[in-house]
């Protein structure tokens, strides 16, 4: 085995502890112990990364997975099956979803008035709640609809191409 020479810095007080508590003759085999030890609680980062990257790569491949599913209109959207508020990451988000439930749609003004905040939030929230739909799901179940629709112009409303049921 070769051996390597290591030279460290430590506090004063450290060492005063150190050679108090640690006879001479068994300092180094100390040190090597209690370096040998913290190297064994410290995980390898070329494994942390490997195992990240592996993550990163089924994540996607799931993703693929869901949209082909979709596409294939295979993967189901009926009441019960998608628990819309699972899309949710707040009390604000299950707010959105109850007031687009209940309402079957509702205007980015509308939403900004009936939670008491400023429209630019709700907007950023209703397109987040959008995105994660189409990632978790392949398709999103709310959708922004410029015209006119149910006396609205310019609303959000449950999708009901993939919920095929009303939303309670």
């Amino acid at each position: 085995m070769n051996d390597r020479i290591v030279t460290a810095k430590i506090p004063e007080e450290v060492y005063k502890e150190f050679a108090l508590r640690i006879p001479e003759g068994e300092r180094g085999s100390f040190i090597r112990e209690a370096i040998s030890e913290k190297l064994q609680k410290t995980p390898k980062p070329d494994k942390l990364l490997a195992i990240e990257e592996r993550i990163n790569r089924l994540e996607s491949e799931l993703e693929q997975v869901r949209k082909y599913l979709s596409d294939l209109e295979l993967l189901t959207f009926e009441q019960g099956t998608v628990d819309l508020h699972s899309l949710c990451t707040d009390e604000t988000d299950r707010k959105i979803i109850d007031y687009l439930s209940h309402y079957k749609g509702a205007t980015t003004p509308e939403l900004a008035e009936y939670l008491k905040s400023n429209r630019w939030i709700v907007l950023n929230r209703l397109q987040k709640i959008q995105k994660a739909s189409k990632k978790k799901h392949g398709k999103s179940v709310i959708e922004y609809y410029g015209g006119e629709r149910s006396g609205k112009k310019k609303a959000w409303w449950i999708n009901q191409d993939t919920t095929n049921k009303e939303v309670e």
